[in-house]
């Protein structure tokens, strides 16, 4: 039963592979668009089930079930029995065509089609929706019953939600002529999609919780009435979910970047575009729910997009995981690039790994961490703090780099500085590569969140997913201002040195961000004079490259004021003394004078080398004098 239908041919394109032959399922229309009008159908009842629950009319049938008959809620009155008895309606009419999708694929479609098993899962989840909801019913745990019972069965809700969209987005795209899927040698891409599936639960545990001590405990509101010794367990318990929303909301984003790049397919593309706008989308109306107090309104946009979060998820999964795409990390070494004769092995292995993380180039960054830390403390931070912050800062760098040099393997192979990197040799595999990288930024967050405090583990990913994806995958061979608004991930550091140690971002901490920020163009572009012919070789449009050495140095002066200006700013807060602003001024003229130098001839390529490395010399006694005048200050 395969039928034409001109109006769903537009989605059939959208899903289907990148547009050149290959293996497809068989597409039928007819079931595709029911199972996709059951999905919003179902997105509607979620909606409606949260106006229920936020309204506090879960009870306005009383105890009984599954109809209202018996005795009613009497202070409540009619309108609840109304609005409760339409609700149980509405989830009977999904009952009802669970039943009818699954006698259609089972009527329709050949042994073993996805779309048979697609409809047994949705019944499945829809009859153990029904019985989550009797036992709440039943068991009188709605509106404002503040058990842990309550709490564990709204948590085994969403995710029963979550699973029952599952399969009904699962039967729908079944049908819709795309490649089949398959779990099979996907590698990274499998286990990135996992942990993305793993952290989209956790944030709807986290958000039934939220909700729950919201509406048992609607007077608590701000974050101190949340942390007093006697608030509420699922009021304190509440704070996690926006700080989990950053974090996972920060793996989301670098999943979707690294899942595009790994398999280049039109339909990966648009997938993950669409999770990443969804997820801006949903953490902007959190934000909103945080400020306004929840309104029901916006709890029921806020959950309606985190199921909409969850589907985009999916349907990201199915496109990626499709039967075809030749993934970028199986590739082989070019024939150009020089091969070890044999594995790497010791020492020499190690050596691999550690040139992956590129510590010559950490090095500064660590090092503004670390007298940040000292900045934040007034005073020697302690050695375990010190050296678990730093450490984790070197891990998380490290990381970085490595992803960067799975991603522009392809570029390296054009630099001469680049061409001999392991993963351009494959003497480390980009699957191994990213394995390492992964594992370095597990444990850099895990060791920061636990040991330090939570906000320095989101600056520290923060740093990490701006490096990866907005500068190397969105900038970095698109414009010349790559540099300009991808340097903002070398200026977190600061911000993980200063979280760690007062768990707060002044504007202090703020002003040595925004000072790494306009350095990073000066340092940056005296490099990129010495290497020209190298970014012109793999086709990366820096600066000199693009408007030559005149221009380059021009911006070079004009950054050079923004540094002096912004340098000079602390100068005149009460926090910071004579030692750091005597020291700002003789740095700053001596910046002045190489860039000056520069100027007079921007051809000569020993005066750029001389701005390159005074500037790293520059901003790390910038750094070191704020620490020891903080010290003397505090």
């Amino acid at each position: 039963m395969e039928s034409g239908g001109s109006s769903f041919n537009v989605f059939r394109n959208f899903v289907t592979s990148s547009g050149e032959p290959g293996e497809t399922i068989p597409a039928n229309s007819g079931f595709a668009t029911f199972s996709w009008i059951v999905l919003i159908y179902n997105l509607l009842v979620v909606g409606f089930g949260v106006f229920l629950r936020a309204a506090g009319l879960g009870d306005g049938c009383g105890e009984n079930w599954p109809f209202c008959t018996g005795e009613k809620n009497p202070v409540k009155g009619s309108f609840a029995t109304i609005i409760e008895s339409t609700h149980r309606l509405s989830t009977t009419l999904v009952g009802l065509l669970a039943i009818v999708m699954l006698v259609w694929a089972f009527r329709f479609f050949v042994k073993g089609h996805p779309a048979k098993k697609m409809a047994v899962g949705f019944l499945v989840m829809t009859l153990f929706e029904g019985l989550v909801g009797r036992h709440l019913v039943v068991k009188g745990l709605v509106t404002d019953k503040d058990t842990v019972e309550r709490a564990m069965w709204m948590m085994a809700h969403v995710l029963s939600i979550f699973l029952l969209l599952g399969f009904n987005v699962g039967a729908a795209l079944s049908t819709s002529g795309i490649r089949p899927v398959t779990l099979k040698k996907q590698g990274v891409v499998g286990w990135l999609l996992g942990f993305g599936f793993v952290g989209t639960f956790l944030l709807g545990i986290s958000g039934a919780i939220s909700a729950f001590g919201h509406q048992v405990r609607p007077d608590v509101e701000g974050l101190s009435e949340r942390l007093q010794a006697g608030a509420f367990w699922a009021s304190k318990l509440a704070i996690a979910h926006p700080i989990g929303s950053a974090s996972i909301g920060l793996f989301m984003f670098l999943m979707c970047g690294l899942v595009q790049h790994l398999r280049p397919d039109p339909f990966v593309k648009r997938a993950s575009r669409t999770v990443i706008t969804l997820l801006a989308v949903q953490m902007g109306i959190g934000a909103l729910n945080i400020l306004l107090n929840a309104p029901i309104v916006m709890q029921m946009i806020h959950l309606v997009l985190a199921d909409l979060n969850w589907i985009s998820l999916v349907v990201l999964a199915v496109a990626a995981l499709g039967v075809g795409i030749e993934p970028v990390e199986s590739r082989p070494a070019p024939k150009e690039a020089e091969q070890a004769e044999s594995p790497l092995k010791g020492r020499d292995l190690v050596k691999a790994y550690v040139a992956l993380t590129k510590p010559r180039v950490i090095s500064l960054l660590l090092f503004t961490t670390m007298t940040s830390m000292i900045a934040a403390q007034g005073s020697w931070p302690g050695i375990t703090l010190f050296t678990v912050v730093s450490l984790a800062g070197y891990m998380i760098a490290g990381a970085a780099n490595a992803i960067n040099m799975v991603i522009d393997r392809d570029i390296d192979i054009s630099m001469k500085r680049t061409a001999n990197r392991p993963t351009v040799t494959q003497n480390i595999s980009s699957v191994n590569a990213l394995v390492f990288a992964f594992t370095l930024t597990v444990l850099s967050f895990t060791s920061l969140w636990v040991i330090a405090t939570p906000l320095s583990a989101v600056m520290a990913l923060s740093g990490l997913v701006f490096y990866v994806v907005i500068y190397t995958m969105l900038l970095k061979r698109r414009t010349w201002q790559n540099i300009v608004i991808g340097g903002a991930a070398g200026a977190f550091p600061p911000l993980v040195g200063w979280a760690a140690i007062t768990g707060e971002l002044p504007s202090l901490a703020l002003y040595l961000f925004a000072i790494i920020f306009v350095w990073t163009p000066v340092h940056f572009w005296a490099l990129a004079i010495l290497i020209k012919d190298d970014y012109a070789a793999a086709g990366v449009p820096m600066l000199p490259v693009v408007k030559g050495n005149r221009v380059t140095v021009i911006q070079i002066g004009v950054y050079t004021v923004a540094t002096i200006v912004t340098t000079m700013i602390p100068m005149w807060l009460p926090q910071v003394g004579w030692i750091y602003g005597i020291s700002a001024v003789i740095l700053n003229v001596l910046l002045v004078r190489a860039v000056w130098r520069l100027w007079q001839n921007w051809e000569e390529r020993p005066r750029a080398s001389w701005l390159f490395h005074y500037s790293m010399l520059y901003l790390a006694i910038l750094f070191l004098m704020f620490a020891v005048d903080r010290v003397v200050v505090l």
